[in-house]
This record gives C-alpha cells, sequence and structure tokens, in this order.
C-alpha cells in the first residue's frame, strides 16, 4: 500500500533534520494520515501548517510529499513550487527514476513546467553520480537486492504455513545462504577499500554494506563496527543505521540496546515487543539524535502501543542468545 511516507524520491540522512518542533511532527502525522485517507487538499495544507511552524523550512522528504498531495488535489502551482525549491536548493534532489515515474505526481506531466523540472533534476543525478564506481555500484545493487528478495516474503510465507513450519524453516535457511554469500564479497569491499561513502557507491550502494553486515555474525559485527563508526564521523555512513548494528551487537552480548530498534516475537504473549532496552524514558532524545523517530511511531510497524511505564514493568526481554 503506497503512504506519504513510501512517496519518497529523497535519500538524505533524516538527522540533519531531527531537530523539528512538536508542533511540526504533529502536522505532519497528521498530513499523512489525511493523505492516507485520500484526502490530498488537506493533507497538503497540513504540511504547508508544518513549514510554517518552522520558519518555512521543511524536511526534505516532507516537501516532496506535500508536493505530491498538493499534485494529487490538481493544484499544480504549489506542487512545482516544493518540487523546483528541492531541486534547486542545497540538497539537489536527484532521485530521476523515482519522480518520472511517479504516479502522484501525473497530473504535472502535461505542464510546460515538468520537463523543466525533469532537467535539473537529471542534471544533479549526473552531478551527484560523477564520481561513481559504476562496476561496484552494479555489484552493491544486486546483492541490495537479493538481501531483501527473501525477506520481504517473510510475513507471505508464515502467513499460509505458519510461524514454526517446516516451510518457514527452509525460507530462513535459503536467507541465510544468500546472506553468506553476499558477506564475502562485502567483506572483501571493506577489508580493501573501507566503508565506501554515496558518493562513491551511491546512497543504495552504502545502504547495502550496512544490511550485509546487520544480517552478519556478531564476529562479523565486532570487526567492522568501529570502521561504520569512523565512516558516521567523516560522513560516509549514517548514523541511523549506525545505530541499529549497535543496537543488535549489544543484545547479542548480553547488554541492553540503545536505541530500541530490536523487536522480538514473544512466544509466551504471541506479540511482538521491544527487546531490552537502557534507560527506556529517554530513548526518544537519543533516537532524535541519530535522525531515527519516535519510538512510538516506530513500533506500530509491529501493533506495538509504546507505553514507558508498562514496558519497565513487564517488558524487558532479550531474545537473542549466543547461537549464531
Amino acid at each position: 500500500m503506497k503512504s506519504a511516507i513510501l512517496c519518497l524520491g529523497i535519500i538524505i540522512s533524516s538527522a540533519l533534520f531531527a531537530q523539528v518542533s512538536e508542533k511540526y511532527d504533529l502536522f505532519v502525522k497528521q498530513a499523512d494520515s489525511l493523505y492516507n485517507a485520500k484526502n490530498y487538499s488537506a493533507s497538503a495544507q497540513k504540511y504547508t501548517d508544518a513549514f510554517w511552524s518552522n520558519d518555512g523550512k521543511a524536511v526534505p522528504s516532507h516537501r516532496y510529499n506535500a508536493a505530491c498531495s498538493w499534485a494529487l488535489a490538481n493544484v499544480k502551482d504549489s506542487a512545482f513550487y516544493h518540487l523546483f525549491r528541492l531541486a534547486e536548493s542545497i540538497s539537489k534532489y536527484n532521485n530521476y527514476q523515482h519522480i518520472s515515474t511517479d504516479a502522484d505526481l501525473k497530473s504535472l506531466y502535461t505542464d510546460s513546467r515538468w520537463e523543466e523540472l525533469l532537467i535539473i533534476v537529471k542534471r544533479n543525478k549526473d552531478e551527484f553520480e560523477k564520481d561513481f564506481d559504476k562496476p561496484l555500484v552494479a555489484i552493491l545493487d544486486s546483492i541490495h537486492d537479493e538481501d531483501q528478495k527473501y525477506r520481504i516474503q517473510i510475513d507471505e510465507v508464515e502467513e499460509k504455513y505458519g510461524r514454526e513450519s517446516e516451510e518457514m524453516r527452509n525460507h530462513w535457511k535459503k536467507i541465510q545462504q544468500v546472506d553468506s554469500i553476499n558477506l564475502i564479497i562485502v567483506s572483501k569491499i571493506l577489508d580493501e577499500r573501507g566503508w565506501l561513502g554515496s558518493k562513491v557507491v551511491g546512497n543504495k550502494g552504502n545502504s547495502t554494506l550496512f544490511l550485509v553486515v546487520q544480517h552478519a555474525d556478531s564476529a562479523t559485527q565486532v570487526k567492522y563496527l568501529p570502521m561504520m563508526r569512523e565512516a558516521v564521523k567523516e560522513g560516509r555512513a549514517y548514523a541511523s543505521s549506525l545505530a541499529l548494528l549497535e543496537d543488535r551487537l549489544a543484545l547479542r552480548q548480553g547488554k541492553k540496546q540503545i536505541y530500541g530498534s530490536q523487536i522480538g516475537f514473544d512466544k509466551e504473549t504471541e506479540k511482538y515487543i521491544v527487546q531490552d532496552l537502557e534507560d527506556p524514558d529517554n530513548v526518544d532524545k537519543r533516537r532524535a539524535e541519530v535522525g531515527l523517530p519516535p519510538l512510538a511511531d516506530y513500533v506500530k510497524n509491529w501493533n506495538i502501543v509504546w507505553n514507558v511505564a508498562e514496558y519497565k514493568k513487564n517488558g524487558k526481554k532479550n531474545f537473542f542468545n549466543s547461537k549464531e
């Protein structure tokens, strides 16, 4: 199902824009909800309210979503206003493939401004990719697709055959086989060239390095964690991705996670829960510092209602063990 959040053509570290006001955040949530309800005009207006509450400034992804809502409401001038601001701003929106095929923007296709916009986006794309190692980009993009291919099917297999079924066990074996092959290739890249940033391998390629390490054994994670930390300091990796790696490794080592990113399935209650978490009262402050959304929003993906008091009373569990 497409949502305002998925209607994104920008891959930018949200940590740069994490410190927005509660009012801004509330307006954006309302805008997203109205988008999902197909009330596009009201959604667009809520985005406008959010931006005005922040002195006219906007998280790039939110500005893109606002353009989607305005286009769907057939208010072309407002849609183009936001899209041109993205393309011509310091962020230099460059996802040509996405914007040129985004059905949310279909009402803009016949407007003369559309081709002008695409020319700017294409120019941004060419500038962004000028130093790409294109053969390596192709390799990492393929690995990314393989990494995600079978994970996307997990819910479908579980729903059809059951969590403890032979089919599910075989599906996880397939995932582990793919992970082991991907790790051989990515380890060689990391050992020979270090953690390559988006300027060399693109945003997708950069994310692939993280995903393969995140899905590896704990010894591999220990090995590459210092490299990733250094890459984050130098702007070659995302702080939000590093947070997920640190959380997973901490739990594997019998410690508490810091950012609440790791979710486990409690067989006793047959519900998903946030695994053992350090200082839950201040988790959202830590998440904001690395560009992650509030925990209450994040855990909705698993139908979890985040309640700090309830968690401190009943929620502390760690489903990782010493076996890889």
